[in-house]
């Protein structure tokens, strides 16, 4: 069990030194949490940070770091999600709490932060680090139309 968690220490270390690469060849100024999630807020909107319980729904795009998009509100529709209760990635659940109503945002998440060791099976592949792209539309309670 100490193996696993070593190899997965290591994992998590060079993760963390490619994003960083990233982030500096881009030139982006981002900061980064506890967990691993790199932010940077662009525009910080109106009224109350997001909180769990709150419904939430996002224009958005997810690509690779080598600019593949993966998925985007464009081509899926926006996402709307109750925060605080699963369904999304961790690292999307994290920084929306960073977010107001009307706010822009990137993250880059790790994969322990994404879809982790295997992906999506879909578009996006094993060990991914994403660039989530996120403007918040609209924030709401949980029974509201």
């Amino acid at each position: 069990m100490e193996r696993y968690i070593e190899i997965n220490k290591q994992l998590v270390g060079e993760e963390q030194k490619v994003i960083a690469r990233y982030v500096e060849e881009q030139e982006l100024d981002m900061q980064t949490t506890e967990t691993g999630l790199w932010y940077s807020i662009t525009e910080q909107g109106v009224g109350d940070f997001i909180e769990a319980g709150k419904v939430v729904s996002l224009e958005y795009k997810i690509s690779l770091l080598d600019d593949t998009v993966c998925y985007s509100s464009e081509n899926d529709g926006q996402k709307v999600f109750l925060v605080g209760q699963g369904g999304v990635e961790s690292g999307l659940e994290e920084g929306i709490l960073l977010l107001k109503k009307d706010s822009q945002a990137t993250f880059i998440m790790p994969p322990h932060l994404a879809h982790g060791l295997i992906g999506d099976d879909d578009r996006i592949p094993s060990r991914a680090i994403l660039r989530y792209e996120v403007e918040v539309v609209e924030v709401k309670n949980k029974n509201e139309n």
